[in-house]
């Protein structure tokens, strides 16, 4: 089995894992974050979103926190766009790249975006068509490809279905992400080899949250198909608002930890991440949620 040599980890705590929390987080401590992220080597950082402040006022700070960064030579700074109104907004802090999202459930889609994913699509459309006319590259966000709280599991057809209208639309490389956390190795291949009749594996990544204890042998089984694209978030945060009982993503310091353990590159400080880990934790006034982290603090304190 031929497993890549070398794997790009897209770290989402900054948007993905901070919109979830309730206590407001200033936007200078977000900006903290993120350059301790890049300081400890990660090469692409979604940093915020684009949304309504009425429906997630963790990231009304948008501008400002675009604005503070001190961007590195080799960083993609990646935001997430909801709608064309969001892209507008988007476009005057200069992204490398723009996320939209869309399910592979119908149910998870009218609770999250109130539209069908058909409404969805053509809702993105014009996103993407301003956003790659302005040089702006799209990367397609593909909520519940295993599981649903609403629907249950989801067939890999629906996850095809989503791709390809993905596809169509432009979208250049697309997430395949199991938001409840309830997928298992099998299932997520499937969801992944459903993907691959419209994207190609460079165009692919894996998201997995860590609700079951199974992401990262989700991502093994992603490795094995040739995936080496993956999204992670520092200290474990995270969760999803519109999927109760869903915990955080699965942990980059885990994440990395165990790729480095297989040999394979990430091009991260493992020592530098968990202090940024450390960073947004205590900030947040808890310890991260990474078993990684937390073995090798301990270690540290002797």
């Amino acid at each position: 089995m031929q497993l890549p040599t070398r794997v790009k980890i897209i770290d989402v705590g900054p948007r993905d894992g901070l919109q979830n929390e309730k206590q407001p987080v200033p936007a200078e401590v977000k900006v903290g974050l993120v350059q301790r992220l890049q300081d400890a080597g990660l090469a692409e950082i979604e940093v915020t979103s684009y949304v309504s402040p009425k429906w997630v006022p963790q990231m009304a700070d948008n501008h400002e926190v675009m604005q503070a960064i001190a961007r590195k030579a080799g960083v993609r700074y990646s935001v997430l766009t909801p709608n064309l109104k969001g892209w507008e907004a988007a476009a005057q802090d200069a992204p490398d790249e723009i996320v939209v999202f869309g399910a592979a459930s119908e149910a998870f889609s009218q609770k999250n975006i109130n539209c069908s994913i058909a409404e969805s699509i053509v809702r993105f459309a014009p996103v993407v068509e301003a956003a790659r006319a302005a040089g702006v590259a799209v990367r397609g966000a593909m909520s519940c490809t295993v599981g649903c709280p609403y629907e249950g599991e989801i067939a890999p057809e629906r996850v095809a279905y989503l791709a390809g209208l993905m596809k169509d639309i432009g979208v250049q490389r697309v997430d395949v992400a199991d938001t409840i956390g309830v997928g298992t190795p099998r299932k997520v291949q499937r969801a992944i080899e459903a993907t691959l009749k419209h994207f190609a594996l460079d165009e692919i990544s894996g998201h997995f949250h860590d609700t079951y204890g199974q992401a990262l042998a989700n991502t093994l089984a992603a490795l094995q198909l040739g995936v080496w694209n993956f999204q992670s978030s520092v200290a474990g945060l995270g969760g999803c608002p519109y999927a109760k009982g869903a915990t955080g993503n699965v942990s980059t310091e885990d994440l990395v930890f165990m790729l480095h353990g297989m040999d394979i590159e990430t091009g991260i400080d493992l020592d530098r991440l968990v202090d940024a880990g450390v960073f947004i934790s205590d900030f947040l006034g808890r310890k991260p949620n990474s078993r990684v982290a937390t073995a090798l603090l301990n270690k540290r304190a002797g």
